[in-house]
């Protein structure tokens, strides 16, 4: 199997006893950050090491607007944790903010030059001012289609504005909600998973990005999962993972067939293990 594929059970390494049998649900890798383990998060480094890993199938970075009005590509809306420099993003300039993170710091537009060739996972860092979203999401659409892969891009934000902006105005962008710890990740309630998918089709999102502390619900996640949606699951250090549950789950950029082939090449494979 490709170093991008594993087991849903692996993938949630804390997932309770008892539950070996999500080994058959199979996982597609991505960078989180760019191959941040090794590199400042979201660093052209970062970018570069991950375009080149094959144990990633795809990459997430995270775009925010400088006071110049530069689409710059970091996490935080300080400087503190990474860089630990005062000093906040979108109230600096894109020549200090180079400055400030030793040019660790980078544009959009040089980010795409070295990730463009693995699908990619374009984060929107709202900031709570919906039109600054909706401008970044513009910007951010008519580079892809301008570099023809739109189809092999994701945008996805904590903001569910900002992601049901994306699929009101460009229905054929992939679009993800993420969350973070929710009342359905202790409570083993089917009417709050359900309000969870609830949310989701409110905003229109392909994908359900959740936090792997969301994994203790993984059960009822999985078995009240609407077919037109995908989980995917993320955590704080170097990867998030796709999680392919039927034939709609797909990475997006992939056709039928390749999910199709990736899907039998996988169950195949399991089996033989199991046996």
């Amino acid at each position: 199997m490709p170093r991008h594929t594993i087991g849903l059970n692996t993938a949630l390494e804390e997932a309770p006893d008892g539950k070996n049998h999500l080994a058959s649900y199979r996982c597609t890798r991505g960078a989180h950050r760019g191959d941040s383990y090794f590199y400042t998060e979201n660093s052209i480094q970062a970018i570069h090491s991950a375009r080149h890993n094959p144990k990633f199938a795809f990459i997430e970075f995270d775009v925010q607007y400088s006071s110049d009005d530069r689409a710059v590509v970091v996490h935080d809306t300080t400087l503190r944790r990474v860089f630990r420099e005062k000093g906040n993003v979108g109230e600096s300039t894109l020549e200090e903010l180079r400055q400030l993170s030793r040019n660790q710091i980078s544009t959009y537009e040089e980010v795409m030059e070295l990730a463009e060739g693995k699908p990619l996972n374009i984060e929107i860092k709202s900031q709570g001012d919906a039109e600054e979203d909706e401008r970044l999401v513009d910007f951010i659409v008519a580079d892809v289609r301008e570099r023809k892969i739109e189809k092999r891009v994701l945008i996805s934000s904590i903001s569910k504005e900002a992601v049901r902006y994306v699929k009101d105005h460009y229905p054929e962008m992939a679009s993800g909600q993420i969350f973070f710890f929710k009342a359905s990740t202790y409570l083993p309630f089917d009417f709050l998973t359900e309000g969870l998918y609830r949310q989701i089709q409110e905003s229109k999102a392909d994908y359900l990005m959740l936090h792997t502390t969301n994994r203790h619900n993984i059960e009822d996640l999985l078995r009240l999962k609407p077919k037109d949606k995908t989980i995917v699951f993320w955590s704080f250090d170097d990867t998030l993972y796709v999680v392919h549950k039927n034939f709609s789950d797909r990475l997006w950029g992939d056709s039928r067939l390749k999910t199709f082939f990736n899907w039998l090449r996988y169950k195949t494979r399991w089996r033989h293990s199991k046996g």
